[in-house]
């Protein structure tokens, strides 16, 4: 299958680039590294990449920031950069990835453990994953021509533990390839409308 990453470079898409190479076709894209430079707040930027990259089997969408801060402390403008970065940036990628996805092809989405299972600090994280699990519900009975929608909602990674680990604490770390195997999962597998939780 060709399948198109956007955020391959960072610790989750690395991760699933070494998963899925050994049997698909892997385009790398991300805002500044990888094969092709996205957007995916922009529109057309979204639209300029898939016209690049053509029909596609598979898309898997690892990208988008959050505000991570107190509650009491955040601002309007805080709390937007996950709305507009992770929750619709990922919403630009299916709205107009799903015309360029092949017949029988899948696009998954990440969303992230806070959105059952908050902490202090998180509430645009909890915000912003539960909205992207919503949303791959909505959108699965939607898609036509055998295409399927998924989200996968990690914890935080073992890889990662040293940087978020303390946001969480009392929580397990998981080990990133059990993780990349959830998208392999969505990918490989036929169920739609599922969100793949790894805790």
């Amino acid at each position: 299958m060709k399948v198109l990453i956007v955020g391959a470079s960072g610790t989750i898409g690395k991760l699933i680039v070494k998963e899925l190479s050994p049997r698909h076709a892997i385009i790398e894209a991300g805002k500044h590294k990888g094969q092709y430079q996205v957007d995916i707040t922009n529109e057309d930027s979204v639209r300029q990449l898939f016209t690049q990259v053509g029909k596609v089997d598979a898309i898997i969408a690892v990208a988008g920031n959050v505000h991570w801060g107190s509650l009491q402390e955040m601002s309007a403008d805080q709390f937007k950069i996950g709305l507009n970065e992770k929750l619709m940036g990922q919403v630009n990628l299916t709205l107009i990835g799903q015309h360029f996805l092949n017949d029988g092809g899948s696009i998954t989405l990440t969303s992230g453990s806070l959105s059952d299972d908050p902490h202090v600090g998180g509430a645009s994280f909890t915000t912003v994953n539960a909205s992207i699990d919503g949303f791959i519900r909505g959108a699965a009975v939607e898609l036509d021509h055998d295409r399927r929608i998924n989200s996968v909602s990690p914890n935080v990674l073992q890889e990662s533990w040293d940087v978020y680990g303390g946001g969480v604490p009392g929580t397990e770390p998981v080990p990133g390839e059990k993780v990349a195997l959830a998208y392999r999962k969505s990918v490989e597998g036929h169920q739609t409308g599922q969100t793949y939780r790894v805790w």
